[in-house]
């Protein structure tokens, strides 16, 4: 992992707070073209119960709309937290290619155990069991304290309404 992919990274930690300050879970991606272009961001948009409403899945309808599919495997899409499943699933029959995340399905599994959450009803599979030939790049755990920070803020919110 680079300087470029930390600063990526970054953005998807600020996209997660927004997410988390307007109601929904914390998380945040980004895609960016070959050249080092942000093509399109965006957060959870979770709030209103529909839990489908991750930014990866915006990401594979927006790219699958507005790109090629030779600049979609050349472009790198950037998250706060590992793909779920279903977002693993829309990445790969989308065609796009490289994945760099700040934290991994594994910590996230992890913090909830410890602030006493229920777990999802999707298992926390890793990308790589979901993708075939997956260009995976993460943890990156100079980010990863902060996300933590973000999901246990989500956890006592939830817990108050």
């Amino acid at each position: 992992m680079n300087d470029r992919d930390r600063q990526f990274l970054t953005r998807c930690v600020e996209l997660a707070e927004t997410a988390l300050q307007s109601g929904n879970d914390p998380f945040g991606s980004l895609i960016v073209s070959e050249a080092g272009e942000v093509l399109f961001e965006g957060y959870n948009r979770t709030a209103d119960g529909d839990a489908t409403q991750h930014p990866e899945i915006a990401i594979a309808r927006w790219a699958a709309a507005n790109l090629p599919p030779e600049e979609r495997r050349r472009a790198t899409v950037y998250t706060s937290g590992e793909h779920c499943a279903m977002c693993s699933a829309a990445h790969g029959w989308v065609g796009l290619g490289r994945i760099v995340y700040a934290s991994s399905s594994s910590q996230l599994t992890e913090w909830m155990k410890e602030f006493g959450a229920e777990p999802g009803p999707v298992k926390p599979l890793s990308i790589q069991d979901v993708l075939r030939d997956s260009d995976v790049e993460g943890p990156e755990p100079s980010l990863s304290g902060r996300i933590r920070e973000l999901h246990e803020q989500n956890i006592r919110r939830r817990s108050k309404s």
